[in-house]
């Protein structure tokens, strides 16, 4: 009779070689567990589902229902309503604030004790900025459906492109949220402080929404605006966005913003990365 010895287990139910060789689980888990971690921190307070979804419908309710009557007729060419003519914009207005966002919570992150934590598990490091940005991905895809549901059943929202344009929009619109969430999650890594970030954000977002052709038609700014705008990378998105939603001709300017999305999502990628591993 022969016995087979086996090396014993401890109380977590790995031997003493196993744990010994253990490296963590493979990158996808470790995504798939973070950006669940993440989600679960904000459905868990209230409040913050209910101000991330009522900062935006107040803003649309705000434009829609002041400049609607009053920018008609520059407006009047494209379609015969200026919900359907602002929501667009909207979309890719509402996906700024939430990447801002996504930079506050990484320095939240870093002074609360997570991250330190997580630089004491077998995790790579880019996982926890990838699985952060998936979770606000997500908040942000949420976010602009409930937006699209206020605006189609409280103002008529009801674009020329239909379902498909306005799929096609909201898509382009997550694609250019995630990229300069990427962006903002870089500047977060460098400044570490809330202060400088907000700061630095509220500089960005506002010359990026006001001087682009969000919420008036290029032609309608001064002369030295309409050139400002017309370098802006969001007048790319906003004009793409809209030309889906009421079923223009597209031509180059799809594009244009994907080129310009993907580029800005590979830098911010880049230096997010490098930032993150510095010392705490």
């Amino acid at each position: 009779m022969t016995t087979t010895l086996t090396a014993p287990r401890d109380r977590a139910g790995g031997t003493e070689h196993e744990r010994r060789h253990w490296h963590g689980a493979n990158v996808w888990t470790q995504i798939t567990v973070l950006t669940g971690r993440s989600l679960r921190a904000v459905l868990r307070d209230p409040r913050i589902v209910v101000f991330s979804l009522l900062q935006p419908l107040i803003m649309l309710t705000l434009f829609s229902q002041v400049f609607g009557k009053a920018l008609m007729g520059s407006i009047a060419s494209q379609t015969d309503s200026y919900i359907n003519y602002l929501m667009p914009a909207i979309l890719v207005t509402t996906g700024i604030g939430a990447s801002l966002q996504s930079g506050v919570g990484l320095i939240t992150d870093m002074k609360n004790g997570v991250l330190g934590r997580f630089r004491a598990l077998p995790i790579r490091l880019g996982t926890v900025l990838v699985a952060r940005s998936l979770a606000d991905l997500f908040r942000t895809a949420v976010q602009l459906v409930v937006l699209l549901l206020a605006a189609t059943v409280l103002f008529g929202f009801a674009p020329e492109g239909g379902l498909a344009g306005t799929v096609s929009a909201w898509l382009l619109a997550l694609l250019v949220s995630w990229s300069l969430t990427w962006v903002f999650l870089a500047i977060a890594s460098w400044v570490r402080k809330e202060e400088v970030m907000q700061s630095v954000g509220f500089l960005a977002m506002f010359p990026l929404m006001f001087a682009s052709s969000a919420f008036v038609p290029l032609d309608a700014l001064p002369g030295w605006l309409r050139i400002v705008a017309r370098v802006n990378p969001l007048t790319y998105a906003v004009d793409a966005s809209r030309d889906l939603c009421l079923a223009l001709p597209v031509g180059s300017g799809v594009w244009s913003a994907l080129g310009t999305s993907v580029l800005l999502l590979v830098i911010g990628a880049v230096f997010a990365v490098r930032g993150f591993r510095r010392p705490l």
